[in-house]
């Protein structure tokens, strides 16, 4: 090998002995170096989560506490008792007799970090303080909710029958909070409310009447004998089978029959000791007992009338006219000891 020859292969071997030393110190001396890189890169993003999650924490805790100021209570009978004076105080604000509604308590149902109670609301009213209980409602600053809402004609003209359940909730654990009376940015005379006197003046819930034929020209001279005798449509005498059993049910422990006459469009009410279909109701019987017009099914509840020495019943939903005479067998124990 000649001189020139070894002096090159010498300065390439240095070269790659100087390469070799470089990258043993690199690895040495950057490998520490990136692995306590990784472990702050780690360490911010666990910070980092941390700060997001406490951040997450507060904004949920003031929430929670701005909720629970719009709650009634802290126990379930403390929400129940102050949800049912607030209710009871909307629906006199609304213009509603207290008096005509009923107020049923729903719950308490157990739900994850909370329980839910409520009512469940029944009544007749105006269609337009109805309009007003609903609006009022809506606007409370309450924490509740109104579900179920239904609304149907009432028992008498201009009347509506609603139905909802107003329902509300206690935080368990409650946050330690000092609560005040919520007053609603609106009332009756805001603006927002005149919006809905549309559906009053429309009347929306009036059921469709059929007008009733124009009565016959009256004829000079006729005898007072050949004119109508009744105040019902066409001028004829509404007889028993105009006269529907459409209701057996009690109001406040008070059992009442509805009775729907047909040729008037309207509904009467009767209870225990008032006259009706020639006798005189002696009791309302809830007992199932067979159907007689429907073999295989059974009639829950009839109203009993005392006709002289004898009992004679009409099923819910037939006729004055379907009324029958009750065997022996048939007649409840508290009427068959009764003299």
């Amino acid at each position: 090998m000649k001189r020139s020859e070894k002096i090159l292969a010498t300065a390439i071997g240095g070269i790659a002995l100087a390469l070799a030393a470089v990258l043993v110190v690199r690895s040495a001396v950057l490998a520490p170096l990136n692995d306590i890189r990784r472990q702050i890169a780690a360490t911010r993003e666990a910070t980092a989560k941390i700060h997001a999650e406490r951040r997450a924490f507060f904004a949920a805790e003031d929430k929670i506490r701005a909720l629970a100021l719009r709650t009634f209570g802290d126990s379930i009978d403390e929400a129940s008792a102050k949800s049912g004076e607030i209710l009871t105080r909307t629906l006199l604000d609304s213009r509603l007799d207290e008096a005509d509604f009923t107020r049923i308590p729903v719950g308490p149902r157990k739900l994850r970090g909370a329980s839910e109670i409520g009512w469940a609301v029944q009544g007749d009213g105006s269609l337009s303080n109805v309009v007003n209980l609903l609006f009022l409602l809506n606007e409370s600053p309450w924490l509740h909710r109104v579900e179920g809402l239904s609304l149907s004609t009432g028992d008498r003209p201009g009347n509506v029958r609603v139905r909802f359940r107003f329902l509300t909730l206690t935080l368990d654990p409650a946050p330690d909070v000092t609560r005040t009376n919520l007053a609603g940015k609106l009332s009756l005379n805001s603006p927002e409310r005149h919006l809905l006197n549309p559906i009053v003046a429309r009347d929306l819930l009036r059921p469709y009447i059929k007008r009733p034929p124009a009565p016959p020209p009256s004829v000079a001279g006729a005898s007072p004998s050949a004119q109508p005798t009744s105040k019902s449509p066409a001028g004829r005498v509404p007889g028993p089978e105009s006269l529907r059993v459409v209701s057996l049910s009690e109001w406040d422990g008070q059992p009442e029959v509805h009775v729907r006459d047909a040729n008037a469009q309207r509904t009467l009410r009767f209870k225990p000791g008032d006259e009706l279909a020639g006798g005189t109701i002696a009791l309302i019987d809830y007992r199932p007992l067979p159907s007689p017009s429907t073999q295989g099914l059974l009639s829950h509840a009839r109203v009993i009338l005392r006709i002289g020495p004898d009992f004679w019943a009409i099923e819910r939903g037939q006729s004055l006219a379907d009324k029958r005479k009750l065997s022996t067998s048939e007649i409840p124990e508290s009427l068959a000891r009764t003299p």
